[in-house]
C-alpha cells in the first residue's frame, strides 16, 4: 500500500468553520452559544422563531432565565444547572415560555465548547420544539388508561376481522381471558339470537357509515347469555386499505331488569300479578279499535266480589290477600289469552272480552270465582256481581265504558248478587240519539263533508285585523250547512273527539300556510278540547309542523281552550300548554266565566289570552249583573297580564263600551259572520279599517261561533 494513501479507515478532515455556521444559520432546530459565563453570545433565526426573542434582545442574558417560568420542572432545571457546572453537557426535555408568555415543550441538547486555545470556551445547544410529540404522548397516554380503566369492554379487530386486542373489562363482562381472544373471530361471542339478516344489516352499516350501534345478545365463556350495548366504529388508517373494527359494549343486564322492574311497577298489580288500571284502559283502548275494524262486539265487565269486606275482617288482610290472588288465578284461566283481565279497586276487577257472542260466558265467568276454596281454618264461597257494556252497541269512550259497566255492577247486586246485569243504552233516549248521530258524523269524516269558516279578530285602537278564528261547519247532503251546536256536543266525550279535533287543528293550519302563501300573515284561532289536548304527543304534532313549515309563525297560531269543560288533568294540561308556548305558540282560555274553576284556571293555566264569552257581552248593556261580570274579568286579566277578547260584539256601542272598560280585541257579528275560507281574502281586500269604532255592522241576527 502506497504511504500516500490514507487508512481505509481513517476519519475525514473536520470540516471548514463557514460550513458549519451555516449548517447552524439554516437548521430548523433552535441553536444558542454562550460564553464562559453562560451568557448568550449568538442564537440562530430557528431560535428566533421558535422562542420569538430576537437576538439583538438577548445578547448577554441566560437562556434559562429568558425561557423557564413557574411550570417549568424545577428537579430538570437544577440538573441541568449541574451539568453546566461540572462542565457537562446533557439531553433533557423541559417546558419553556415563548417571549408572548405561550408554553412549548424543547428537547435541549447542550455540549461544552472545547478549545484547544480555550479550555472554557462556554456552551452551545440545540433546541427541538417537540410540543405537538408531547401531544400526542399525552393523548397516547391518556387514550391507554381509558382503554385500561373503562368499564366498558372495548375489542379492536383487524380488517380480516381478527381480534388484536382487548382490554380487561373485556375480560371481566365476557370471562375470557386476553391470550384466549386474540386471533379469534368476534363471533366466539355470539349467542345465536341474532339471524343472518341482523348480521348483514350491521356490516352494512359498518361498510357504509363506518359505524353501528345497538342492543344485542351475546354469550359469556360459561355460556350464560346478556344483553349487551354495542357500538362498532370502523377507524381507517392513512394507509389505503388499512382499518381496524373498534368496539365498546356494556352489560346491560341490571339495566334491562331495572326498565322491567319500573315497568311491571307502573303497569302491573303487586299482589295479583294482574295489569292495573292504567295498563287496562290501555288495552281497552287498543280493544275498540280491533272492534271498529273487525266489526265484532268487545264486552267491558265490571266484577265486584260481593261481601269481601266482611271476609277481610274476619281473617284479617293477610289471608284476604291471598283469597284475592287466587280470584285473579281463577279468572286468568277462565279467559281466553288474548282477553284481559285486570284488579282496578281491593276486590274491583275489569274483564276485557273480544267477539263475545254467547252470554254463556259471562256465567261460566261467574262460575269459577264461586268455588269453594280455603279460608283460614274453613272453606268457604266467594261469589261475584259484574256489569256489561258492549261496545260499540254503548258507542262511548273507554272511560264511560268502564263506567257504565260499574253502573250495571250495581243493577247486578240489586238483582240478588252472583249475577251479571248488561248496559243497555238503547233505555236512554239520548244515548240513543247519540250513537246514531255519532254514527252519522263518523260517516261525515270519512267523506269529508265538514268544513271550517272563520270569523275575524280585530284591534280596535288601530282597527288591525289579528287573525281568524276556525268554527266548523258540516256540510251535509240534505240538510245543508248544519251549525256546530247541533253535532259538536254529539262529538265531546266519544271515540271521535281527538280524530274531529285532529282534524280541525290540521285543517285550520293547513288554511293558515295558504294564506301566509298569498302573502297574507294572518292568524288563526283553533279549539282545542281538553281530551284533544291531553292526548298523547299533541305538542311533538305542532313540533313537527312548525319543523316542516319554517315560514310559519308560531305566534300567529293561537289555541283556544274551552273553560266551561273541567279538565281531568289540570296539572297535565298546564304541562302541555307550556310546551306548546315554548314552541312560541300563543294559548287562549274560551267561554270564560261559564265554568266553576275560573280564578284557579287563572292561577294554573300559562294561557295568554281570555275570551270573554258572548252569552255576558249580548246584554251587559241592559243587565248590571252582565255588565259587572264583563268588567271583573277585564280587571282580573289585566291584573293577571292577560290579554282579553270579547266574543259576540254586534253593535257600535257594544264595542265603545269595552273599550271603555279596557277591553281592546273584539270579534263577532258586528265585524263579520263566520265565512268560508274562499271569502277571506277578498273580506280583507274589502275591510275599512276608518270604520267608525272599528266595526262594520252586519245586518241582525244573534253572534255565534
Amino acid at each position: 500500500m502506497d504511504d500516500q494513501t490514507p487508512p481505509r479507515h481513517a476519519l475525514p478532515e473536520f470540516p471548514d468553520p463557514e460550513r458549519l455556521a451555516l449548517v447552524a444559520q439554516h437548521t430548523a432546530n433552535g441553536v444558542i452559544m454562550t460564553d464562559a459565563r453562560g451568557c448568550i453570545e449568538w442564537v440562530n433565526p430557528a431560535f428566533e422563531h421558535i422562542s420569538g426573542y430576537r437576538l439583538r434582545d438577548i445578547i448577554g442574558q441566560r437562556p434559562g432565565e429568558l425561557l423557564q417560568g413557574e411550570e417549568t420542572d424545577q428537579q430538570t432545571v437544577a440538573a441541568m444547572r449541574q451539568k453546566l457546572q461540572a462542565g457537562e453537557g446533557f439531553d433533557r426535555d423541559i417546558l419553556n415560555y415563548r417571549k408572548d408568555g405561550s408554553p412549548y415543550w424543547a428537547r435541549v441538547i447542550c455540549s461544552p465548547i472545547s478549545r484547544d486555545e480555550h479550555p472554557d470556551g462556554g456552551f452551545f445547544s440545540v433546541q427541538l420544539d417537540i410540543t405537538h410529540y408531547k401531544a400526542d404522548q399525552r393523548r397516547l397516554k391518556i387514550s391507554a388508561s381509558v382503554f385500561e380503566r373503562s368499564h366498558d369492554a372495548i375489542m379492536v379487530s383487524d380488517n380480516s376481522n381478527r381480534i388484536v386486542e382487548v382490554n380487561p373489562a373485556f375480560t371481566r363482562i365476557t370471562g375470557y381471558e386476553r391470550d384466549e381472544v386474540i386471533g379469534a373471530n368476534p363471533s366466539i361471542l355470539s349467542s345465536g339470537r341474532q339471524g343472518p339478516e341482523f348480521y348483514q344489516s350491521m356490516w352494512r352499516s359498518i361498510v357504509e357509515n363506518n359505524f353501528w350501534r345497538g342492543e344485542i345478545w351475546n354469550r359469556r365463556k360459561s355460556g350464560e347469555e346478556f344483553p349487551e350495548f354495542l357500538t362498532i366504529t370502523r377507524v381507517i388508517l392513512d394507509e389505503p386499505g388499512d382499518w381496524y373494527h373498534v368496539a365498546s359494549f356494556s352489560d346491560i343486564t341490571a339495566l334491562k331488569n331495572h326498565a322491567e322492574e319500573l315497568d311491571r311497577a307502573a303497569n302491573y298489580d303487586e299482589l295479583t300479578n294482574l295489569p292495573n288500571r292504567r295498563l287496562m284502559m290501555e288495552r281497552l283502548r287498543r280493544a275498540m279499535d280491533h272492534s271498529d275494524q273487525s266489526g265484532k262486539p268487545l264486552a267491558v265487565c265490571y266484577l265486584d266480589l260481593d261481601g269481601f269486606k266482611a271476609v277481610n275482617d274476619l281473617v284479617g288482610q293477610g289471608l284476604a290477600d291471598r283469597t284475592l290472588a287466587t280470584v285473579a288465578n281463577r279468572l286468568r284461566l277462565a279467559i281466553r289469552s288474548d282477553d284481559t283481565v285486570a284488579r282496578v279497586g281491593g276486590d274491583e276487577f275489569v274483564l276485557l272480552l273480544r267477539d263475545v257472542d254467547d252470554e254463556r260466558v259471562y256465567q261460566r265467568i261467574l262460575d269459577a270465582i264461586r268455588q269453594p276454596l280455603s279460608v283460614g281454618p274453613a272453606n268457604t264461597v266467594i261469589t261475584a256481581s259484574m256489569g256489561v257494556a258492549l261496545y260499540p252497541n254503548d258507542p262511548s269512550d273507554e272511560e264511560r265504558l268502564v263506567r257504565h259497566a260499574d253502573q250495571a255492577m250495581y243493577s247486578a247486586k240489586e238483582k240478588g248478587r252472583n249475577n251479571f246485569h248488561f248496559f243497555d243504552p238503547s233505555l236512554d233516549e239520548h244515548l240513543q240519539q247519540r250513537r246514531t248521530q255519532l254514527t252519522n258524523l263518523t260517516r261525515a269524516l270519512n267523506r269529508n263533508e265538514f268544513e271550517l269558516h272563520f270569523q275575524p279578530q280585530v284591534r280596535m285602537s288601530d282597527r288591525c285585523v289579528l287573525g281568524f278564528e276556525a268554527l266548523a261547519r258540516w256540510r251535509h247532503p240534505d240538510q245543508g250547512l248544519v251549525p256546530p251546536g247541533l253535532f259538536l256536543p254529539y262529538i265531546e266525550g266519544s271515540h271521535l273527539e281527538q280524530r274531529f279535533g285532529q282534524w280541525v287543528l290540521t285543517e285550520a293550519l293547513q288554511q293558515q300556510l295558504t294564506w301566509f302563501r298569498s302573502g297574507y300573515r294572518l292568524g288563526v284561532s283553533i279549539n282545542i278540547s281538553p281530551a284533544h289536548l291531553l292526548a298523547p304527543a299533541f305538542a311533538c304534532f305542532l313540533k313537527r309542523y312548525l319543523d316542516a313549515h319554517p315560514e310559519v309563525d308560531p305566534s300567529l297560531i293561537t289555541l283556544e281552550i274551552l273553560e266551561s269543560t273541567a279538565l281531568d288533568d289540570i296539572q297535565r294540561a298546564g304541562q302541555v300548554i307550556q310546551a306548546c308556548r315554548g314552541l312560541g305558540i300563543q294559548v287562549a282560555l274560551d267561554d270564560f266565566g261559564t265554568g266553576f274553576s275560573s280564578l284557579s284556571y287563572f292561577r294554573s293555566l300559562p294561557v295568554d289570552l281570555i275570551k270573554i264569552d258572548q252569552s255576558f257581552i249580548r246584554n251587559m248593556l241592559d243587565d248590571d249583573s252582565d255588565r259587572a261580570i264583563v268588567e271583573s274579568v277585564i280587571y282580573m286579566a289585566q291584573r293577571f297580564s292577560r290579554s282579553v277578547l270579547a266574543e259576540g260584539v254586534e253593535t257600535r256601542e257594544h264595542a265603545a263600551a269595552l273599550l271603555a272598560m279596557g277591553c281592546d280585541l273584539i270579534q263577532g257579528y258586528g265585524i263579520a259572520r263566520p265565512m268560508p275560507a274562499t271569502e277571506v281574502i277578498q273580506w280583507m281586500q274589502h275591510w275599512s279599517p276608518e270604520h267608525p269604532a272599528g266595526i262594520a255592522l252586519a245586518s241582525g241576527g244573534a253572534s255565534g261561533s
